[in-house]
């Protein structure tokens, strides 16, 4: 069932970002002339739940779809990074919120059609705030809070939109942490 690839060639290559055609032939002989992958790392995400059941969001603008949309805390694992110590930090750096407990929720692929990567999806409890944001320069975000229950509501209609982050939410409602 797996394709072979006969060339491999690089439209795009950035630290965060590659773009490749690859040449593949199908199990069954057929050739694709160019099959688009995108190469990005894995990243995090966690559902912070403080002791007063409030879920811990950022309100960010995101271009892709033109919106500014609520979404969990999280970010891409640095090299070396475990995704356990990449969470804590972007967590950290987006809300200036540390948590007593972390526990992984589970890894899903983003886009396992067309992207390399793996999100590592973690719950912290017990989370409040210890310092300010540390945002880099092309981060612009708004910490929030909501109501565990509002957050799911939210969920269920549409209300949130990232895929990978209802994932999460729905994750941490099955293992009882919502």
């Amino acid at each position: 069932m797996r394709w072979t690839v006969l060339d491999r060639r690089y439209l795009v290559e950035r630290p965060w970002l590659g773009v490749r055609a690859d040449r593949v032939r199908l199990p069954g002989g057929h050739e694709l002339a160019e099959f688009h992958v995108v190469e990005v790392p894995d990243w995090t995400c966690a559902v912070c739940l403080t002791d007063d059941e409030q879920v811990v969001l950022v309100e960010q603008y995101r271009h892709g779809i033109e919106e500014v949309v609520l979404e969990l805390p999280g970010g891409v694992i640095d090299a070396g990074e475990t995704p356990e110590a990449a969470v804590r930090r972007e967590v950290l750096e987006e809300t200036g919120f540390e948590a007593e407990t972390w526990v992984p929720l589970g890894r899903c692929a983003q886009d396992p059609h067309r992207q390399t990567n793996y999100v590592h999806c973690f719950a912290a409890t017990g989370a409040r705030r210890v310092a300010e944001q540390q945002l880099d320069a092309a981060e612009a975000m708004a910490v929030r809070t909501l109501p565990r229950a509002d957050v799911l509501h939210r969920a269920r209609t549409g209300g949130l939109v990232h895929g990978i982050h209802l994932a999460a939410l729905f994750w941490a409602r099955e293992q009882g942490v919502l």
